[in-house]
């Protein structure tokens, strides 16, 4: 299998990660998706609750966002003013208005305590709700859900929007349950004009005709190769994937789904012309078309200098838009009560501002949003200490958001996989669901 890199991302650590995209027989194309397909194949298509999981890699800022400290000294409180939402009580940063006046569509839960402050193993630890191990890597929801659940419509299971996660430990992948559950990775920006989708839009400078070619080609060589190999069955398989991945390509269903640029502008505009905002949108198109579990990713949060310019110039509004435009648009096509919208990020940050204007990584607090899937709406769920720095009410921790996560779409918390040495691990071992959303 040959593998090819796409999109470096650099955080404070100084390490630069390269998301690493599977390229198999399909040359051009990739079989990244007939991968996905396979776990489509795995468990019957039922109509379920479907997921949209919002990562900001970096670690957001929880006081100077969803758990503002107005009472705080000013190297806490930090400069940002604070706003009423539209549920008396509970107030969010200035640089939100759009999510304050969509309050009463999500709760936050401010009283989570994230339990680290390091990056990697944080998108390994929230992705999974298991602690990193370096003896295992543990699935990811979205890998969980591809493998009990299957697809749906012939769309790929588990796809994932966007290459800012850090996977160093495994974040976001389907460890141990193998490659066929890890998700169909979308590269681009959602925003680019030149905005294609690997395995579906056909690449620059080649036709259809030149794809059939290359198709006939992959034909020959498994069909010479399955007389060398002494079970040819897993070839049969590869061969049977890559043939839905071409089916795919050409099925107007998909290629609906995938193109965003036949959505309407004014929709576009609400969820803001940027990468989150379009990854977003073409999270909330390929749910609504049979997808299960999409994961947008949006890097930038890493704020250990000039956190105050970064978060009110740039990261808070596109946040503000494109999660709002979610909302109010799932909510306006009655899509919010079958779709599952989380919020998260590695950890909090430091409650002291530090001589750099920044805040730098916290692993005792931090923040979740959580929208749709029949949770209780308009609630902040528990509460941090006067300086931001651990939970004093309702504490909740990474293990109860992966057992609220799994039990909202369906998953027992006692379902088992094993390891391919045999080992058995239940997806959730410690959680507690988070009762005052429930």
């Amino acid at each position: 299998m040959f593998q090819i890199e796409s999109g470096a991302s650099r955080s404070c650590d100084g390490v630069t990660r390269r998301n690493i995209l599977q390229v198999g027989a399909l040359s051009a194309l990739g079989l990244t998706l007939p991968q996905a397909l396979r776990a489509a194949s795995t468990a019957p298509a039922t109509k379920d609750m479907a997921c949209i999981l919002v990562w900001l890699q970096g670690g957001i800022s929880h006081i100077d966002s969803f758990d503002p400290k107005p009472e705080a000294p000013s190297e806490i409180r930090g400069e940002f003013k604070t706003i009423d939402t539209n549920v008396p009580g509970i107030q969010l940063v200035e640089h939100l208005p759009g999510l304050a006046r969509h309050q009463d569509k999500y709760s936050i839960v401010r009283s989570l305590n994230p339990k680290n402050g390091s990056h990697g193993t944080a998108d390994a630890y929230m992705m999974s709700g298991h602690p990193f191990s370096p003896a295992i890597t543990y699935p990811a929801y979205g890998a969980v859900i591809a493998r009990e659940k299957g697809g749906q419509q012939s769309m790929p299971p588990y796809i994932q929007v966007g290459t800012a996660i850090d996977q160093r430990f495994g974040g976001g992948v389907s460890g141990f349950l193998g490659d066929q559950y890890n998700p169909f990775v979308l590269p681009g920006d959602a925003s680019s004009p030149n905005f294609t989708v690997r395995d579906v839009t056909l690449p620059g400078g080649v036709d259809a005709d030149r794809f059939k070619r290359r198709m006939k080609v992959l034909d020959a060589v498994d069909t010479w190769q399955s007389t060398l190999e002494s079970s040819p069955s897993s070839l049969e398989a590869a061969d049977s994937f890559a043939k839905k991945a071409y089916e795919l390509i050409t099925a107007p269903r998909a290629k609906k789904a995938f193109d965003i640029r036949s959505e309407d502008p004014r929709q576009r505009d609400r969820y803001g012309r940027n990468s989150l905002g379009q990854g977003c949108l073409l999270a909330r198109r390929l749910v609504e078309s049979g997808v299960r579990f999409v994961t947008v990713t949006d890097g930038g949060w890493d704020t250990h200098q000039n956190n105050f310019v970064s978060m009110s110039k740039t990261l808070l509004p596109r946040l503000d838009k494109s999660v709002s435009g979610l909302l109010q648009d799932l909510s306006d096509r009655g899509m919010l009560d079958t779709t599952l919208v989380v919020v998260m990020s590695d950890f909090g940050r430091t409650p002291k501002v530090n001589p750099s204007a920044g805040r730098d990584h916290w692993s005792t607090a931090g923040i979740a949003l959580l929208a749709g899937a029949g949770l209780k709406h308009g609630i902040a769920v528990g509460r941090t200490n006067q300086l931001a720095e651990m939970p004093v009410e309702s504490p909740y921790y990474t293990e109860d958001l992966a057992a609220t996560i799994y039990t909202q779409l369906g998953i027992p918390l006692t379902t088992t996989h094993q390891t391919p040495d045999g080992r058995p691990v239940q997806v959730n071992y410690d959680g507690r669901i988070i009762r005052e959303l429930v």
